[in-house]
């Protein structure tokens, strides 16, 4: 089986056991002894030129609070030319909550050259790591 098949039968491991441990607003630490293999599964998937794939496995890094694959998720976020991709990393390192990632998430606040990515990066912060930390005003339409 090629990697790309086997990260995405990894992923959809992943979203299966999620699923079934993640069911109310505190995630149950599983307890799955394949869980380590699952996740270096995930940080492989991060390198695949394949934006599904990425996405993916960013988001579920996130939800799982996993550490592991940091420094890519960084990576993404700096210099991913995908503006999705940099959201979701955004997104992935605000829920995992490592200190480097939220720093890098505050600074993509101001230097990310999206404004989408900004506005999201500023949102996603004070969401789950800050509250408070950005004002948001409405804007109106033109």
């Amino acid at each position: 089986m090629r990697a790309a098949g086997r990260i995405l039968l990894s992923v959809a491991a992943v979203m299966l056991v999620t699923g079934l441990v993640i069911a109310g607003d505190e995630p149950k630490q599983v307890t799955d002894p394949n869980m380590d293999r699952i996740v270096q599964n995930l940080v492989i998937g991060l390198s695949i030129d394949n934006c599904g794939v990425e996405h993916d496995c960013l988001w579920l890094l996130g939800e799982m609070k996993r550490t592991e694959g940091i420094i890519r998720i960084l990576e993404l976020l700096h210099d991913d030319s995908c503006e999705p991709c940099r959201i979701c990393a955004a997104l992935a390192l605000c829920r995992i909550g490592d200190p480097r990632g939220t720093y890098a998430v505050k600074c993509a606040v101001k230097d990310d050259p999206s404004p989408k990515v900004r506005n999201l990066c500023a949102y996603f912060y004070n969401e789950y790591v800050k509250q408070g930390t950005f004002a948001f005003v409405a804007v109106p339409e033109k």
